[in-house]
């Protein structure tokens, strides 16, 4: 099965007439999966669990919206396909929302810096997060904090280990002056991303 190579490539991309045929009933199966990979982290943070049907899916919308052939696959695949966890580490959208733009906007620029203060605690283990890329989201101009990041949480194997076994408390930490929140990881969602991802 494609997913099992824990990458994501040309061949497992459906031409946009036959992903039609199947497109609602991946909507749906994404929205089943977001009941055990999404966590609120605070009042204003969204962490969204990516895993290799997350990155699929996000490719073959972008195919079917923009339409741009071989030449958007190919850039699709090299944004997405880092995403999908590679066997030792979880990966994560996290989404800073705030309704109102001006509120929003505000926000966004006292929480400058955030991507250095994300982790994954479990037990005694300590995951920070590592940004995708080398893109920039916190601008240097201002201080102002993109509101989407895309991260790795690296995992140690004794850290895989102690997940899939069950042991300890596992959150989601975001220690950051301006926003200090944590969220806990709950049963389901540990075992769905251990079996998904390590």
């Amino acid at each position: 099965m494609p997913r099992d190579t824990r990458t994501i490539t040309a061949e497992d991309i459906m031409p946009i007439e036959q992903y039609e045929m199947i497109r609602k009933d991946k909507k749906a199966e994404a929205i089943e999966r977001k009941k055990l990979s999404r966590l609120s982290v605070g009042p204003n943070a969204v962490i969204l669990f990516e895993n290799w049907d997350s990155m699929w899916l996000q490719i073959q919308e972008m195919l079917r919206i923009e339409k741009g052939g071989e030449e958007q696959l190919a850039d699709e695949l090299a944004a997405y396909d880092p995403m999908v966890p590679k066997g030792m580490e979880l990966t994560a959208t996290v989404l800073f929302e705030v309704a109102d733009p001006v509120q929003r906007d505000a926000f966004l620029r006292t929480i400058g810096g955030v991507e250095d203060h994300i982790s994954i605690r479990l037990g005694d283990h300590v995951i920070p997060a590592r940004p995708e890329g080398d893109v920039e989201r916190t601008r240097e101009s201002d201080g102002k904090a993109s509101a989407v990041h895309f991260f790795h949480f690296d995992f140690p194997p004794e850290a895989i280990a102690a997940w899939t076994s069950g042991e300890g408390q596992a959150m989601v930490v975001i220690d950051h002056p301006a926003y200090g929140h944590a969220a806990l990881v709950g049963k389901d969602t540990r075992e769905f991303l251990a079996r998904e991802c390590f």
